[in-house]
């Protein structure tokens, strides 16, 4: 594939930030790193929580917002970013806040918008992004991230990273983070007195990928004022019934078993007592404000039958459950009216570890049917982590295309039909 020249400068550049050289300054001198101030983890941080009322705020009105220095852990920068509250929307369609990130290009020109989405895939409020881009915490998975949204604001672009799993961080929960990054996107274009018709990109990566694609299926109808120009989504949980008995009993990924129960009970409100067992309990109760590195590989061989009391073997027996992952299966909630790049490893021939390659194939050839210009990518013999490298250098060709007005492309002609995407049946 080729590789234009602003994407290699996403790339070059980003690299050069994450080595301590200064991209403001134009001159490739070292800068001496400041020290980054002291900040309480957003649960006990006043900024982040509203107790005003919401009556008559629309998505994405701005509510407060303060200035936040930006840098890595142990590499800040002289950039400052703008922090945002504004109301957004819930999976039960009820107000609610957030937080997103704005940061602005250190490079002047026409503004080009990114929603760019962490994937963050926290339980705690530590694992927030507005956290770790202030340089705090302790991600690998956040530092590689901030490396590329450096790269993206060295070439010109305006950045927004939102908050998406809200306040009570509720993770893969399919149209509320929608919600959060498209209102993260109207905040952002508030407090930069940007027109509506400003371009965006989305893009994510894995968790990432959650507020990027349901956001381009639910942006028709929830924010048709935006002008999205392209969207860009790797390795994607399409159908978490398909994904979770991938990762049970696995040695890396068994942990986001735990992690996902958390998450459906805080978006859900299911009664997870009613069907965990003392094991299972316990184990919820350890990754409660984990964030993913601290929980992913921590439990290797874990099944979820161990989780579970009888007559349960599988959390696919439990109603609640079961209409809870249907409630979020991809591309069941609208059509993208937008270009849409959509990558994923294959590392054993069922997925990349994690996700399951076919069901992003069959996303695609859904996507492809419904006159979609989609873009499937897989990367042949990438794991989840390893694939990320290539579907970034993709994603970043795609974006400067669409922001270029090329004519978009699609390989739906190759695509196959990839998984049967059909709810589950509840049981």
């Amino acid at each position: 594939m080729r590789i234009s020249s602003i994407s290699r400068r996403v790339a070059v550049i980003a690299a050069l930030t994450v080595l301590g050289v200064s991209a403001a300054t134009g001159t490739g001198s070292a800068q001496p790193p400041a020290p980054v101030a002291s900040q309480p983890v957003p649960s006990a941080d006043p900024f982040y929580h509203w107790d005003g009322s919401l009556d008559g705020s629309e998505p994405g009105a701005v509510l407060r917002t303060r200035p936040m220095a930006y840098g890595a852990a142990n590499v800040p920068t002289p950039i400052t970013s703008t922090q945002v509250v504004y109301r957004t929307t819930n999976q039960q369609n009820s107000p609610v806040t957030t937080v997103a990130t704005v940061l602005r290009p250190l490079i002047p020109g026409p503004t080009k918008l990114i929603s760019f989405h962490t994937a963050y895939d926290g339980l705690g409020t530590e694992c927030d992004p507005s956290y770790t881009l202030s340089g705090h915490g302790n991600s690998r998975t956040a530092t590689i991230e901030e490396v590329v949204i450096t790269g993206y604001m060295a070439a010109g672009y305006t950045v927004v990273v939102p908050d998406y799993e809200g306040e009570h961080l509720e993770w893969t929960i399919g149209r509320q983070s929608a919600y959060a990054a498209l209102d993260g996107i109207r905040a952002a274009e508030s407090v930069l007195s940007l027109a509506s018709t400003t371009p965006v990109g989305l893009i994510g990566y894995s968790g990432g990928s959650v507020p990027t694609q349901w956001g381009a299926e639910v942006a028709p109808q929830y924010a048709p004022e935006l002008n999205i120009v392209g969207a860009a989504a790797g390795g994607l949980p399409v159908d978490l019934a398909h994904n979770l008995p991938y990762v049970s009993g696995s040695k890396d990924w068994a942990g986001v078993i735990p992690a996902l129960i958390v998450a459906y009970q805080r978006a859900y409100g299911i009664d997870i007592d009613a069907f965990l067992s003392d094991k299972g309990k316990q184990i919820v109760d350890a990754v409660q404000g984990n964030c993913i590195n601290d929980f992913a590989s921590d439990y290797p061989g874990l099944t979820d039958t161990e989780m579970l009391q009888p007559p349960y073997t599988s959390l696919l027996d439990i109603p609640e459950v079961v209409a809870a992952i249907d409630d979020n299966i991809m591309g069941s909630a609208g059509i993208p009216r937008v270009p849409i790049l959509l990558g994923v490893g294959d590392s054993d021939g069922t997925g990349d570890s994690v996700m399951v390659t076919r069901d992003v194939e069959g996303l695609a050839r859904d996507y492809c049917d419904r006159g979609v210009a989609a873009t499937y990518a897989q990367y042949t013999g990438l794991n989840h982590a390893d694939a990320f490298i290539p579907f970034q250098a993709q994603a970043a060709q795609f974006l400067t295309e669409r922001f270029t007005s090329v004519a978009p492309t699609s390989n739906c002609a190759v695509v196959g039909p990839g998984n049967d995407l059909s709810p589950t049946p509840i049981p």
